[in-house]
């Protein structure tokens, strides 16, 4: 674990590997170590340097309890490749990790060499709206779903129903769901406070650098069409779609995942 000053607060990184740059970018609510789990070590594996960090708001960078933008996030994530000295790099991520990657390759094409946006998006449409500020206000009341129910309701929105209908996969999650939650941070509140309200599709054509959008088949966070209202902005974006998984799709099939990030970067 290593902590810089960048862009005015701590950020937290972790360098595995050598050869180009990689940096992935996580979503809401989680830290850059998820990425450990799959990506890394399979892009580590394909002779790249891999840079995983937890975004403002994700303790112990700076949690910017008062507020973030996109905007911010963005030059956290210019200042980190700066920082390191080692851009142009790869970037990817997922989720708001996705649309940081896009403002990034927009904002400052001379510092993203291919850009992969995992359940990327250009705007959000009515629901997704309102169930983040459903989401809010439970936070705000200070509303605790029971346990399993809470589980129950993550399974849903994040997965596939391929890996809900297998008793096995299905009660694994539902454990793992169970026990990994708890109260939500001030800097991830801050992070669900974000502007949602956002239409960046006439924006990103002027997006140069070759850049792929994944859409999960099955993600009732982001749906497949916003994925692909990316490619369709983006001139130099292609647009593919993985079967059968939901918004955690990175971890519900990694291994397809990882293939197709790894063909794009060496392609």
């Amino acid at each position: 674990m290593t902590i810089a000053t960048i862009n005015g607060i701590p950020l937290n990184y972790q360098l595995k590997g050598s050869g180009e740059l990689v940096v992935l970018i996580m979503g809401t609510g989680s830290p850059g170590r998820v990425w450990d789990l799959h990506q890394t070590p399979a892009l580590v594996a394909a002779g790249y340097q891999v840079c995983t960090f937890d975004n403002r708001g994700i303790a112990p960078s700076g949690e910017s309890v008062d507020g973030i933008t996109i905007e911010q996030m963005v030059q956290d994530t210019a200042g980190l490749i700066e920082h390191l000295g080692s851009g142009p790099a790869h970037v990817v991520g997922t989720s708001l990790g996705a649309r940081v990657a896009q403002e990034l390759a927009l904002a400052r094409p001379d510092l993203v060499k291919k850009a992969v946006f995992l359940a990327g998006h250009a705007r959000m449409d009515l629901f997704q709206q309102t169930l983040t500020e459903g989401e809010r206000a439970l936070v705000d009341n200070g509303v605790e779903l029971p346990p399993k129910y809470r589980a129950a309701v993550t399974a849903v929105m994040n997965l596939s129903p391929a890996s809900l209908a297998d008793t096995n996969t299905a009660r694994d999650w539902l454990d793992l769901f169970e026990f990994s939650g708890g109260r939500t941070s001030a800097g991830v509140r801050a992070q669900m406070g974000m502007d949602r309200t956002f239409d960046r599709r006439a924006a990103y054509r002027q997006i140069t650098a070759k850049c792929l959008s994944v859409g999960f088949a099955d993600d009732r966070m982001i749906p497949a069409y916003l994925c692909r209202e990316v490619a369709d902005a983006v001139p130099s974006a292609t647009y593919y779609e993985i079967p059968d998984v939901g918004h955690y799709g990175y971890l519900e099939q990694p291994d397809a995942v990882n293939k197709v990030v790894l063909e794009f970067l060496a392609g």
